[in-house]
């Protein structure tokens, strides 16, 4: 019979790097550094990518180890992540533009600081 092994401590490993991440994303909406607040770059703030991105870091870390797609066939596993190499951008950008619109249009009757 085969021997099963722990995975203790690759699951620590992940909490730890998630937890990471988490944190990182929690203080820069915390402190909302000026220079990447206010900086545009492809139609938002930088600091509005430094969030997009980590998002996507956390969801490709899940959905690596928490689905084992670290254990299945290349094929399958192009077969899920291809479409999403397509798909993400495509949102992200459909977001980003219609977000603009709604802002610019709103901007005149609503009060922005917060």
């Amino acid at each position: 019979m085969g021997q099963h092994e722990s995975n203790t401590k690759l699951i620590w490993q992940v909490f730890g790097f998630l937890s990471l991440v988490t944190i990182v994303e929690v203080i820069l909406g915390i402190i909302k550094p000026h220079s990447l607040h206010f900086t545009i770059f492809l139609g938002t703030s930088i600091l509005n990518w430094i969030f997009i991105i980590l998002t996507l870091v956390k969801a490709g870390g899940i959905m690596w180890y928490f689905m084992h797609m670290n254990h299945e066939r290349k094929n399958f596993v192009n077969s899920i992540i291809l479409p999403l190499i397509i798909l993400i951008p495509y949102l992200v950008t459909l977001l980003l533009i219609e977000g603009g619109y709604i802002h610019d249009v709103m901007a005149p009757y609503i009060n922005w600081k917060y």
